[in-house]
């Protein structure tokens, strides 16, 4: 089984440095995806076990087959990455990597029919899980305008909110909003003269706050953070290693502000070193083989209980 051509794990080895894989590890990979991350960590030391999750069933049965193929053990799981220690208890393993990708597959993306993206025309569903029983559609058709103005405002810090969200509801009175195209056009006509100036696409924070919301994304890493925290400070083994490395990549402030807020707090209480000195980013040659690592940043942090 081959990798897809366009499909570039971010940060790879920043990722395999900085999280410092040793024999016999268990790796938890919170965010599966294709495998990549975990390929590499995994091969960068012998005995390793690998703990995949993800919400995309067809991504983590690719993941499976491929780290299976190339002789690495494999847990997979389909779920959220807020279950992490009961997948892991469940193995009857514990930690001793740690990581999480907050962004999504390029095979994702570059899918119509998943809806992610206002460059390709196709239902407005966005969800990770496509078993999920939320779309972008559904929260378009059901969501008063104030509350889609605020959704709009508080996940995708767009100033046009308001004017965005009256655009959505003078269109939904009319005909219903099933398509990417028809989303985009709408924030499109809200910027009016705008657009021409935007740096990036007018759509670009709408379709990050429908996909943040549709996912529940914040709350699951806010989740996760959160249990993090209290395995390190109850000194919990049942699914976290002493001296385990944990590692996040986001992707906006939104993500990143709260990973910076908890690793921060971990190592000025004492509980853990902080390994990557603040958050690494993409060289230059990575950003121009693999445009979608501009934004990246990872942060990684030890446990120092030992």
């Amino acid at each position: 089984m081959t990798t897809p051509p366009n499909h570039h794990p971010v940060l790879l080895d920043e990722v395999v440095t900085l999280l410092a894989p040793q024999p016999g590890d268990v790796i938890l990979d919170c965010t599966l995806g294709r495998g990549g991350h975990s390929a590499a960590l995994a091969g960068a030391a012998d005995n390793t076990t690998v703990v995949g999750m993800d919400l995309d069933e067809t991504n983590l049965a690719f993941a499976d087959a491929r780290l299976r193929e190339a002789g690495i053990t494999c847990h997979s799981t389909h779920g959220n990455f807020v279950r992490a220690p009961e997948t892991l208890q469940g193995a009857g393993l514990a930690a001793d990597i740690v990581l999480a990708d907050l962004g999504f597959a390029s095979n994702q993306v570059d899918d119509p029919t998943r809806g992610f993206s206002f460059r390709h025309d196709g239902p407005l569903d966005m969800r990770l899980d496509p078993t999920g029983p939320i779309t972008a559609a559904s929260l378009l058709a059901s969501l008063p305008e104030r509350d889609l103005a605020e959704l709009i405002a508080r996940h995708g810090e767009e100033p046009l909110a308001a004017r965005i969200a009256q655009k959505v509801a003078q269109e939904r009175s009319q005909r219903p909003i099933h398509t990417t195209g028809q989303l985009a056009d709408l924030v499109r006509e809200a910027y009016g003269v705008r657009a021409r100036t935007s740096r990036q696409h007018p759509a670009t924070r709408t379709f990050q706050a429908l996909r943040i919301a549709v996912n529940d994304e914040l709350a699951a890493l806010q989740t996760l953070l959160d249990r993090l925290t209290r395995a390190l400070q109850a000194d919990d083994t049942s699914w976290l290693r002493l001296g385990a490395r944990i590692g996040i990549i986001a992707f906006h402030s939104l993500e990143d502000r709260p990973v910076k807020q908890c690793f921060t707090k971990l190592v000025r209480d004492g509980l853990a070193s902080d390994v990557s000195a603040g958050a690494v980013r993409a060289g230059q040659e990575e950003q121009d083989r693999n445009p979608r690592s501009r934004s990246a940043r990872l942060r990684v942090v030890r446990s120092t209980i030992e």
